[in-house]
């Protein structure tokens, strides 16, 4: 079973040597970039990764372009900020000897603010990532989720993900994602109301603090909801209100 290791990047030079080191046990790994203008790619093909380039339109049609475009029996899904360590590697070349699973789950260990957090849903953290070629496609733009073809598995050996390692980081990815966000709150038809800028972030922040333990992470995990109450819970929300308002999206 050939398998193709894939990295999604967009200016990635600070990260992406160490992550194609991680992924020396795939038969092939594969740098796929959005017209990166810092040194990902010099970087990469020095490392030994194969490098393409594909204008970026949202993060689900990335990686289905991605999918279209490599030949291989399975296909593993990595960002240029996490690490697959060599157990990682060892589980997955026997996972993908078995025929009746075509996706697997991967765990990952999210290292956030330089803390490595247990709480508010960053463990397990399961990620479809491991894919037979041919059986599954991503959908929505952003927090992206895959159409699969045929059952799927859970991995036990996790990901390490370097996740937004100060917070400047975290309000810069935030503010990328927004229109994303926003997009696929109005496809999931979302009404807006004048509470629902009050009671949502209310509901998010319960639901990271205390629904999925972000309290056993201490102060780190109190700041940690309040910050995603706040985009998840309300900015995404503003951002659906100003598209519909501008007429970037219609409001049914």
């Amino acid at each position: 079973m050939r398998l193709t290791a894939i990295i999604l990047t967009k200016n990635e030079a600070r990260h992406i040597v160490p992550c194609i080191e991680s992924l020396a046990w795939a038969d092939e790994v594969v740098v796929f970039d959005s017209l990166s203008d810092d040194e990902t790619v010099e970087l990469a093909q020095g490392a030994g990764a194969r490098v393409i380039q594909h204008p970026f339109e949202n993060f689900s049609q990335q990686r289905n372009a991605a999918l279209d475009m490599i030949e291989s029996d399975w296909v593993f899904f990595v960002d240029a900020d996490e690490r697959a360590t060599p157990a990682v590697g060892d589980e997955i070349r026997q996972v993908i000897q078995r025929e009746d699973v075509h996706g697997w789950w991967s765990p990952r260990h999210n290292y956030i603010f330089g803390r490595l957090t247990q709480g508010a849903g960053y463990f397990p953290d399961y990620q479809m990532r491991l894919l037979r070629s041919g059986c599954g496609r991503y959908e929505r733009p952003a927090s992206e989720i895959v159409a699969l073809e045929g059952a799927d598995g859970y991995l036990t050996q996790p990901l390490i993900h370097y996740n937004y390692e100060t917070l400047a980081l975290f309000h810069r990815k935030q503010h990328i994602r927004e229109t994303f966000e926003a997009t696929t709150l109005h496809r999931q038809g979302v009404r807006l109301r004048p509470h629902t800028f009050v009671l949502q972030p209310l509901r998010h922040f319960w639901w990271r603090y205390v629904t999925l333990k972000g309290y056993q992470d201490g102060w780190h995990g109190l700041r940690l909801c309040l910050l995603l109450a706040y985009y998840f819970g309300w900015r995404y929300y503003v951002r659906l209100w100003q598209m519909r308002r501008s007429g970037e999206l219609a409001d049914d």
